[in-house]
């Protein structure tokens, strides 16, 4: 199952914008709620890859996001 909904047409470009800043919103949104159970069963590698899932993840949604600010 996945929260990011694909589209079935091609979308003009802000909505394009739009669409992609909530599924990187919705991605980072998912890992920052699967640590704390990483945390709990101490699995550092997969703290460590959520880290950086959810770095990047949030880096590019605020790059998306100025690209829709007036």
């Amino acid at each position: 199952m996945t929260s990011i909904k694909e589209s079935v047409k091609v979308p003009k470009a802000q909505e394009m914008i739009t669409q992609l800043l909530g599924d990187h919103e919705t991605v980072a949104h998912t890992a920052k709620a699967a640590f704390p159970a990483t945390e709990k069963a101490g699995d550092q590698a997969t703290m460590d890859l959520l880290t950086q899932r959810m770095q990047l993840h949030e880096k590019t949604a605020w790059m998306l996001r100025s690209l829709l600010e007036p």
